[in-house]
């Protein structure tokens, strides 16, 4: 696993005025899966690019599946993301990126993180979101369009093409503020940097008490969307016995004892 920083704007390439063309038509596209379509259209004959994800990582919450593509068609990768999202985001290096960034102006920070399939020591994580989608590279862009608030615009390699090279990544490094801003608009023009009530509770609470993990937050926002234990485990891949303790541990960290006074908390006007 390696990042950088993208701040060398020198850069240039060369693309196909179409291509410039179908991104910018894809931007706040009804179809919620036109921006990662065009993504990859932009660079699959580029850097062998086979598979493209937006997520939208969000006031420290799981992320959330913002646009997929890929040549197979159907639900697979969609399949793939929402497992991600469910299960393994916490041990991705872009977690990692996100969580200890400093804080920049709006739309600045541009950052490059490359995770290839050997820097993936979870076998489960590997299994679901490497080896089974054919992944043996993974690039992702890594742009911040407001507080609290990142997108990943993550970019596969299939396992026969190997590892991306350093010509190829020059080419994504010179196109990454085309396509950042691109996401960046899409995510604005789509009011999805407009979090709902429950995300906007979320934040309250992580800002009460930092200490709260992963998996208590999870669970916290399924209790705040109106979830029972049961779809709250059947989101989260574990048992409703395993909801009902992080719960309890959530609310013990709150000081809180029900769901009444969890709700209440979220909505003191001292702590909007």
């Amino acid at each position: 696993m390696r990042y950088w920083r993208l701040d060398r704007p020198g850069l240039t390439g060369q693309l196909d005025l179409s291509r410039v063309t179908g991104l910018v038509a894809s931007i706040g596209h009804t179809d919620v899966n036109a921006l990662a379509a065009e993504i990859l259209k932009t660079l699959e004959t580029v850097a062998s690019i086979s598979q493209c994800t937006v997520f939208a990582y969000e006031f420290g919450n799981r992320p959330r599946t913002v646009s997929v593509a890929d040549h197979r068609g159907g639900r697979f990768l969609r399949d793939v993301a929402d497992t991600y999202a469910r299960l393994f985001y916490t041990l991705d290096g872009n977690q990692k990126i996100v969580s200890e960034s400093r804080p920049t102006a709006h739309g600045s920070a541009l950052v490059l993180h490359q995770q290839t399939s050997e820097d993936i020591h979870h076998e489960g994580y590997r299994l679901a979101c490497y080896s089974q989608p054919n992944v043996s590279d993974r690039l992702s862009l890594l742009v911040q369009p407001a507080d609290s608030i990142w997108l990943s615009i993550n970019l596969y390699r299939d396992s026969s093409a190997g590892s991306f090279q350093p010509a190829e990544i020059g080419l994504i490094e010179a196109l990454a503020p085309l396509i950042s801003h691109a996401a960046r608009h899409h995510y604005a023009l789509s009011g999805r940097n407009q979090p709902g009530i429950p995300q906007m509770m979320l934040a309250t609470l992580r800002g009460l008490c930092p200490a709260l993990s992963k998996r208590e937050l999870d669970v916290l926002r399924g209790v705040l969307e109106g979830c029972t234990a049961a779809e709250i485990a059947d989101t989260m891949g574990i048992r409703p016995s395993s909801v009902v303790t992080y719960q309890k541990r959530a609310y013990q960290r709150l000081g809180i004892s029900s769901q009444r006074q969890l709700f209440a908390l979220c909505l003191s006007p001292g702590n909007a």
